[in-house]
C-alpha cells in the first residue's frame, strides 16, 4: 500500500504542476498505479491502454519490481527508501519537502495565471489550461454586437421643443403682420349693390378660378374630392419609411405637383381678373386685389 500511495501521489504532483485539475490528476494517478501494477505482474498491456502516464509510472513500476532483490542481497536494509540529503526518498525520487514545494509552486503558479488573466491578460502557457478557462468566460463578454443607429430621435425634447419653437415664431409673425398691415373690416353687404369684380377670398381663389374653365359640378365638386382621395391613398401606395428627398420622390412630385397649381390659380384670380372676372394685366388696367 505504501508503494501504491508513493506512486499515485507522484504521478498526482506531476498533473498538478503541468496546470491540470484535480479530478483529472487524481483519475490519471489512479490509472497510472493500476497500469504499474500490472506492469510489475508481468501482465502484457495492449497499445491502446498505453497513455501519456505510462512514462511517468515506469520508473516507479521499476523501483517496485526490484524491491524484493534489493531487499534479499541487501541484509535486511529498506529497499523502498532512503536518507539523502535530510530527506525521506520514496519510490517516486522525491522527498516529502521536494514534493510539498512543487505543489506549492504548481499552486503558486495557478494563482498566478488567474490574477494576470483578470488584470490584463497574460497567455497561458498549457493550451488545455487556456481553452478549460476561456469556458468560464460569460458569452456576453464576448460576443457584443451593436446594431447600426437609425436616423431617429425622441419625441421630447427634440420633436417637442422644435414644434414650440415653430409656433412661437409663427405667432410672432401673424403679430406684427396684424400691426403693420391695414385690413378693416368692409361696410355692411348691400344686396342692391354687387362689387365688381367678386371675387372669394385669397385661399377660394383657386377653386374661382376653376370655374372659369370647367363646369361648376366638376371644378367645385369633382376636382376637389378626387384630390382630396388621392391625398389620403398616397401613404398606402408609397409605403417608403425614409424622409430624404432623393427617397421620397413619388410624394415629393406630387406635393410639388399640388402646390405649385394652386399658387398659380391663386396668383391669376388674385391679380389678373378684373371687372367680370375677365383676365386682365394688373401694371396697365390695375390691381383688382383687396385683402
Amino acid at each position: 500500500m505504501a508503494d501504491e500511495v508513493e506512486i499515485d501521489q507522484k504521478v498526482y504532483d506531476e498533473l498538478i504542476a503541468q496546470g491540470k485539475s484535480e479530478r483529472i490528476a487524481r483519475a490519471r494517478a489512479k490509472a497510472a498505479t493500476v497500469k504499474a501494477q500490472k506492469v510489475a505482474a508481468g501482465e502484457t498491456i495492449g497499445p491502446r491502454a498505453q497513455s501519456a502516464e505510462a512514462p511517468a509510472a515506469a520508473p516507479a513500476a521499476a523501483a517496485k519490481a526490484a524491491a524484493p532483490a534489493a531487499a534479499a542481497g541487501g541484509g535486511g536494509g529498506v529497499a523502498t527508501a532512503e536518507r539523502a540529503g535530510g530527506g525521506v526518498r520514496g519510490a517516486g525520487g522525491l522527498t516529502v519537502e521536494e514534493r510539498q514545494a512543487r505543489v506549492a509552486a504548481a499552486l503558486a503558479q495557478r494563482g498566478n495565471g488567474a490574477s494576470t488573466r483578470t488584470g490584463g491578460g497574460a497567455a497561458l502557457a498549457n493550451q488545455d489550461h487556456t481553452h478549460r478557462l476561456l469556458a468560464m468566460v460569460p458569452p456576453t463578454g464576448i460576443q457584443q454586437i451593436r446594431g447600426k443607429q437609425e436616423d431617429k430621435v425622441y419625441t421630447w425634447p427634440h420633436l417637442i421643443a422644435s414644434e414650440f419653437i415653430a409656433v412661437l415664431a409663427w405667432t410672432a409673425f401673424v403679430v406684427i403682420f396684424s400691426a403693420l398691415v391695414q385690413a378693416p373690416l368692409r361696410e355692411l353687404a348691400n344686396p342692391n349693390l354687387t362689387p365688381n369684380p367678386s371675387k372669394a377670398p385669397w385661399y377660394f381663389l383657386a377653386l374661382q378660378e376653376l370655374l372659369r374653365y370647367f363646369h361648376p359640378m366638376v371644378a367645385g365638386v369633382t376636382i376637389p374630392t378626387v384630390g382630396l382621395l388621392l391625398g389620403m391613398a398616397l401613404p398606402y401606395f408609397d409605403k417608403n419609411p425614409s424622409n430624404k428627398p432623393e427617397n421620397r420622390k413619388t410624394a415629393y412630385v406630387a406635393f410639388t405637383f399640388f402646390l405649385v397649381l394652386s399658387a398659380v390659380l391663386t396668383i391669376i384670380g388674385s391679380f389678373y381678373r378684373g371687372p367680370g372676372f375677365e383676365f386682365v394685366w394688373p401694371w396697365t388696367d390695375g390691381l383688382y386685389f383687396e385683402l
